[in-house]
């Protein structure tokens, strides 16, 4: 399309199930610049398997780039969760360049404040979900309901320890990659001048507003702490067992090794959640899902700016790292009035707040909403919110129910694209 005509914005939305995978593409004249946000999906709730999923995204990134081999410049993977990152371990990967992987900080080695939060959303995971195994296999069999919310609380834990392999391959490490190698950003940085990222176009940039490095907000992303866990542990161990451990070795975490990053923030959360030895089977969800918010808090937070236009991408962002945004004058600008914002964290009801819906977003924007139906969270998406945002005009394009006008669906449903112009 010719520069004059505007520039060209396509927003492609796979069709994984529950979880994420975007295709954004910005055509000024002849140059193209293509960014991928995300790819997952959550097992329980998948549309196809990811494998397939994946091959799709190739593909298609592989047609529009023909003659060239297939090249994205951006790879941005928000957070951890396997509904996020999954599809990344699929070997159809090492056909396709990539100019840059985004993460954020907290998957760094090297930055002290990402590698100690990493290390404690992981060690929580690991300990939650020994300590549910193991009152799994001591409830009843008869109790469905509490067999039913354990089983909860181990998807909870299980998602929040992440995909070793995918990450592998987002990072370059272990033997895995890419075509190539790309150079890894891990955001946002210390240094506020390099979260304004230009693209290869004019007038096209990326303002990385998230997750906050604030010490304050930092707490926000702490993980409830394996020690009351552990108490519980050695509550709940029979009399006659005394010498057998409660879970397997790989699962224990020492008291004494997290006792230094006990935060009073996190003490009070466990508290508030009253967990009991004796009722475990109800509180261990509650617990797996204060886990679950711990991680979405630390997601990719960013505005694409295409002049006066911007899209907004909040991976599964929750009510801390929102509030970051939103009382910062910069970035709450940024993201009010937007032209495309992709709907947080599936639909559910602890994403998008409730003055953004209805205050910030603004009318005819566009929002896509990564969904796929799972049993065992019938409150997903939440219907307020989608009220809401009928309320106020928004042009709501659901992942399982591709409509509206300007809306193009592909195949099978295999994903749905919106499409406009920046003048």
């Amino acid at each position: 399309m010719a520069k004059k005509d505007g520039t060209q914005v396509t927003v492609r939305m796979y069709n994984v199930g529950f979880g994420d995978a975007f295709l954004v593409t910005v055509n000024d004249g002849p140059q193209a610049w293509r960014m991928l946000i995300d790819c997952g999906v959550f097992p329980a709730g998948q549309t196809r398997p990811i494998a397939e999923s994946v091959q799709m995204i190739v593909e298609d990134v592989r047609a529009a780039c023909a003659p060239a081999p297939p090249r994205l410049d951006v790879v941005a993977a928000t957070h951890h969760h396997i509904d996020h990152i999954s599809g990344f371990a699929q070997a159809a990967w090492e056909e396709m360049e990539v100019g840059e992987v985004w993460v954020p900080y907290v998957e760094d080695p090297d930055d002290p404040d990402g590698r100690i939060l990493r290390g404690e959303q992981v060690e929580a995971a690991h300990a939650l979900r020994g300590l549910v195994e193991s009152v799994s296999g001591r409830l009843a069999a008869t109790d469905e309901l509490g067999l039913q919310q354990l089983q909860m609380a181990g998807i909870f834990a299980a998602n929040s320890e992440g995909d070793d392999p995918a990450t592998d391959r987002l990072l370059g490490r272990n033997g895995s990659a890419f075509r190539n190698r790309p150079e890894v950003r891990y955001l946002p940085s210390r240094d506020p001048a390099r979260n304004v990222i230009p693209t290869a176009l004019a007038d096209t940039v990326v303002h990385v507003l998230g997750p906050s490095r604030d010490p304050e907000m930092v707490k926000r992303m702490k993980p409830p702490k394996a020690v009351r866990w552990l108490q519980f542990a050695e509550d709940e161990r029979p009399a006659e067992a005394d010498s057998t451990p409660l879970f397997e070795p790989r699962y224990a975490v020492a008291p004494d090794r997290v006792a230094h990053v006990i935060t009073e923030e996190a003490r009070t959360t466990i508290d508030r959640l009253a967990l009991r030895a004796t009722n475990l089977s109800d509180e261990l969800p509650a617990a797996a899902s204060v886990l679950e918010s711990s991680v979405n808090n630390t997601s990719l937070f960013f505005v694409l700016s295409i002049r006066e236009t911007r899209l907004v991408f909040v991976g599964d962002s929750q009510y801390g790292a929102w509030e970051h945004v939103l009382n910062a004058p910069g970035s709450r600008e940024l993201v009010t009035q937007p032209a495309f914002y992709k709907i947080g964290h599936h639909g559910s009801h602890n994403a998008t707040p409730k003055r953004y819906a209805e205050e910030i977003l603004g009318v005819d924007a566009y929002a896509m909403m990564p969904f796929g139906p799972v049993s065992q969270w019938p409150s997903i998406p939440e219907h307020k919110l989608l009220d809401a945002l009928a309320l106020k005009g928004t042009h709501l394009v659901r992942a399982d129910d591709p409509t509206g006008d300007g809306v193009k669906v592909g195949p099978k449903k295999r994903w749905s694209e919106i499409e406009f112009l920046v003048p």
